[in-house]
């Protein structure tokens, strides 16, 4: 695994957003300021915004809250894996499924190819948003795995609420959004073999405090910090999330989605509006009415109420 110390250190020696000479971090660190200079144009393309002052040296445009897994580990239980930066926390798990006890979490800083549902990328710039995954292991197998990335939902926004931040939705079925806006998105990936246990890593990128000069990103966007002024400290809001979903995977096992559509209805961002539902080349439109018991959404259309299992909402243009 690459060496990213140097850098890491200089983070946090600038997270106070104070100025920070090339001098002064050259000689701690011990290397040149030319170096220095090359470890910052580094630093800058995670997608931390950097000042430089001649005669000043450094500092960051806001001060950042580093991720601590001491931290994180007093509140939670499980074994937690705090990989700075990594290139995709959901293929670290994977590919550890053989060794991890379930529940195990890992959360990073900054992805360097984190990754969406359909293979799209997840803009995951440095120390501002949260990358969390966690190995859980299904022994009902793959079939009952339906629907989770609803029960992930719900639990992460019911979360959030608990911490007052209100006002958060879901979109159907993995995204979460405030005033119509993505927040943050949940994707579930698994292996596992026909009649067996299923090895599920479950996925979240969220928003915290994305810079607004982020660039990638195909549709309007928010960041938690515009929900609310005063936020969670970052390693509280991990700590809440990992326990979150701990509960809600613990109870899906004994109980799977029983009596859980009422508790999605209630933060549907969709509902009662006119959608479109694009499932490949084909499109259908209604108006969403929540979900069923088994997940599916519900349509009602020009035929009635219709419930579908695949594709994408959005709304209607």
């Amino acid at each position: 695994m690459k060496d990213y110390s140097v850098k890491l250190n200089i983070i946090k020696k600038l997270s106070s957003a104070e100025f920070v000479s090339g001098e002064v971090l050259g000689t701690e660190l011990g290397i040149s300021r030319a170096a220095i200079g090359k470890q910052i144009k580094g630093i800058i393309s995670w997608g931390l915004d950097i000042y430089s002052v001649q005669g000043k040296g450094y500092r960051l445009s806001k001060p950042i809250q580093l991720l601590d897994k001491t931290k994180i580990e007093k509140l939670t239980p499980g074994n937690i894996d705090l990989i700075p930066v990594i290139e995709s926390t959901n293929q670290y798990l994977l590919d550890r499924t053989d060794i991890l006890e379930s529940g195990s979490v890992c959360i990073a800083e900054y992805q360097s190819n984190g990754r969406g549902r359909r293979g799209r990328e997840w803009v995951s710039p440095f120390g501002t948003n949260l990358y969390l995954s966690m190995y859980w292991r299904l022994e009902a197998g793959m079939a009952a795995s339906m629907g989770l990335s609803l029960v992930v939902g719900v639990a992460v926004v019911e979360a959030l609420e608990s911490l007052g931040l209100y006002g958060i939705k879901l979109k159907w079925p993995n995204d979460l959004y405030y005033e119509d806006k993505k927040l943050a998105g949940i994707l579930v990936e698994m292996n596992g073999q026909a009649g067996g246990a299923a090895n599920l890593v479950i996925g979240m990128g969220m928003n915290i405090h994305m810079p607004e000069a982020t660039q990638g990103i195909d549709q309007p966007w928010t960041s938690l910090s515009e929900v609310s002024a005063k936020l969670p400290e970052r390693n509280l809001l991990a700590a809440a999330l990992i326990n979150a979903w701990n509960t809600a995977l613990e109870n899906y096992e004994v109980e799977g989605m029983k009596g859980f559509a009422e508790r999605w209805n209630r933060l549907d961002n969709f509902i009662d509006r006119p959608a479109r539902l694009i499932m490949g080349k084909k499109e259908i439109c209604g108006v969403v009415r929540g979900i069923n018991e088994q997940g599916a959404i519900l349509l009602e259309t020009e035929n009635g109420i219709e419930s579908y299992i695949g594709g994408e909402i959005s709304l209607r243009q």
